[in-house]
């Protein structure tokens, strides 16, 4: 089940999802939305933003000083809208929603690879060639390595995770030799 507040940041990437749509921006406003979560992501700014004890028009005006010129105007009102209400530690999840959406509308998936030790650049290739086969979609792969996997690597895609390590393996060896122990 979702939380309130990534159900609302996917309403929110939505809206402006439809505004780049209507404005056929997609890519400009994606692009745009995560500049605005950057400038804005840093926890001290975040904690000024949000602190409902400064004059809301104190808030804002540091707000369209970190972003002025360079978001276009939906972002901005969209970065106003966060402050005024009190929301604006939602924004980099609204561009995560937002980059998910562009992805899904653009035949695109994300997948995290995690690794016990690094993938050579031909079986990165490998990997993502069957990701896409097993998808169907093209897949924009990032891997990372956890040593603790042992061997082997679990793949998220979306919501589904793919566990082919080792660890994994042992652990499920585990839970049947531990439930025909009853």
């Amino acid at each position: 089940m979702r939380s309130k507040s990534s159900t609302a940041a996917r309403r929110y990437a939505e809206a402006v999802f439809e505004l780049g749509m209507r404005d056929d921006a997609l890519g400009v406003y994606g692009d745009e939305l995560e500049q605005a979560a950057s400038l804005i992501g840093s926890d001290k700014v975040l904690d000024v933003l949000g602190d409902p004890a400064r004059p809301l028009a104190e808030r804002q005006a540091l707000a369209d000083k970190l972003i002025e010129r360079r978001v276009p105007d939906p972002v901005h009102r969209l970065v106003a809208l966060l402050v005024e209400h009190g929301k604006i530690e939602r924004l980099g999840a609204i561009a995560g929603e937002y980059h998910r959406l562009l992805n899904e509308e653009r035949g695109e998936v994300e997948a995290l690879a995690t690794v016990a030790s690094p993938l050579s650049g031909a079986e990165t290739a490998a990997l993502q060639r069957k990701l896409a086969t097993m998808t169907g979609k093209t897949v924009d792969l990032r891997v990372e390595i956890d040593e603790s996997l042992i061997g082997g690597l679990t793949v998220r895609v979306g919501d589904t995770l793919y566990d082919a390590s080792v660890r994994g393996r042992l652990e499920r060896l585990r839970e049947r030799l531990v439930a025909g122990a009853r």
